[in-house]
C-alpha cells in the first residue's frame, strides 16, 4: 500500500506528534495503555520520525506521550459507560485529528462520527478507513451545521481531546449550549487546563501571535464555579492522569506517578462529563 507523504512544517505534521506519541506510550507502557490504529497509522506515513525518535528517549517527552494517553484511556471509560445505557448511540469524535477514538468504543451497534477541518478530514480519508457505521464531517466546529449532520434519536456522546485549550472562553460556553440544546439526554467529554497549565500549552502559538497572557482562552481553575453554565446541564470533574486510573502498571515509575499527581493537583489537569437534561 502506498505511503502517504507528509511534509516538514506543514499543517497535516501537527497531526503526527499526538499520533507519534499514543504509538511510543503503547509500546513503552503495553499493559497500561493500547492503541493499535496509531502503529498502523505511522506505517502508512512517509515522514521523518528521526526527530520524534530522539526525543523519545526524554522524561519530559515520555510523561507528554503519557499525558496524552491518559486522556484518551479518559475518553474511552466515559464513552463506554455511556454506551452501556445508550447502545446505539452516536459517538462525535470532535477535533478528531487521526485519532481512531470511536473504533477502539465500538460495540457494533454505536455510529461513529469524526469532525475536522477540510484539510484535516481530506489527510484522514487517505489514511484511514471507515467503517460501516462510520462518518466524516468536513466542517469548523464553530460553524454549527456539523451539528445538522449528527443522529441523536438514540443518545449522543460528543468528546474533545486536547481541543478546547485553542478556544476562547465564550466560544467553549456558547458550543456546550448548543449542543444541550440540539440533543437532549447527550453527553460532552472534554478535558481542560487550569492558566498555569495553558500557559506551557500555548507558550509558542503566544509568542508567534505577541500575546502575553492566556486570558479570554479557555481554562478552567475551579469546575464547579466556572463550568456553571446551566440549569439543565450536570457538570462532575476528574483529575486526568489519576481521576479514572492509578497508573500502577509496570513500567509506570514513581517519577511518572508523583508528576501526574503535580499535573492534576497544580496544572489543575481535569476530564469533565456534561450531562444534558431530556426534553420536558
Amino acid at each position: 500500500m502506498e505511503k502517504i507523504k507528509i511534509e516538514k512544517n506543514s499543517v497535516q505534521e501537527t497531526l503526527i506528534i499526538p499520533l507519534y506519541g499514543r504509538k511510543m506510550c503503547s509500546e513503552k507502557f503495553p499493559e497500561l495503555y493500547t492503541d493499535i490504529y496509531a502503529e498502523r497509522l505511522c506505517n502508512r506515513i512517509d515522514y521523518d520520525f528521526s526527530e520524534l525518535e530522539k526525543k523519545n528517549k526524554s522524561f519530559l517527552y515520555e510523561f507528554g506521550s503519557l499525558e496524552a494517553a491518559m486522556r484518551q484511556l479518559d475518553m474511552i471509560w466515559e464513552i463506554k459507560d455511556y454506551l452501556k445505557k445508550y447502545p446505539k448511540a452516536t459517538v462525535v469524535n470532535l477535533g478528531c485529528g487521526l485519532d481512531d477514538t470511536g473504533k477502539a468504543c465500538d460495540n457494533g451497534l454505536c455510529h461513529i462520527v469524526n469532525v475536522d477541518f477540510p484539510d484535516v478530514i481530506s489527510i484522514r480519508k487517505q489514511l484511514i478507513i471507515d467503517g460501516e457505521r462510520e462518518k466524516n464531517i468536513a466542517c469548523d466546529l464553530k460553524d454549527y451545521s456539523w451539528m445538522e449532520q449528527v443522529d441523536g434519536s438514540e443518545g449522543v456522546i460528543f468528546f474533545a481531546a486536547g481541543v478546547f485549550h485553542y478556544f476562547k472562553t465564550e466560544e467553549v460556553k456558547n458550543l456546550v449550549l448548543e449542543l444541550s440544546k440540539r440533543f437532549p439526554e447527550g453527553c460532552l467529554v472534554f478535558d481542560s487546563v487550569g492558566k498555569l497549565g495553558l500557559k506551557i500549552i500555548l507558550n509558542k502559538v503566544l509568542k508567534n501571535m505577541d500575546i502575553n497572557d492566556v486570558d479570554g482562552y479557555f481554562y478552567i481553575n475551579n469546575p464547579k464555579k466556572e463550568l456553571n453554565w446551566s440549569e439543565n446541564i450536570k457538570v462532575t470533574s476528574k483529575g486526568y492522569m489519576l481521576g479514572y486510573y492509578d497508573m500502577k502498571s509496570p513500567g509506570i515509575r514513581f517519577s511518572h506517578r508523583f508528576f501526574a499527581w503535580l499535573g492534576d493537583k497544580m496544572m489543575k489537569m481535569y476530564v469533565h462529563k456534561m450531562e444534558f437534561a431530556g426534553k420536558e
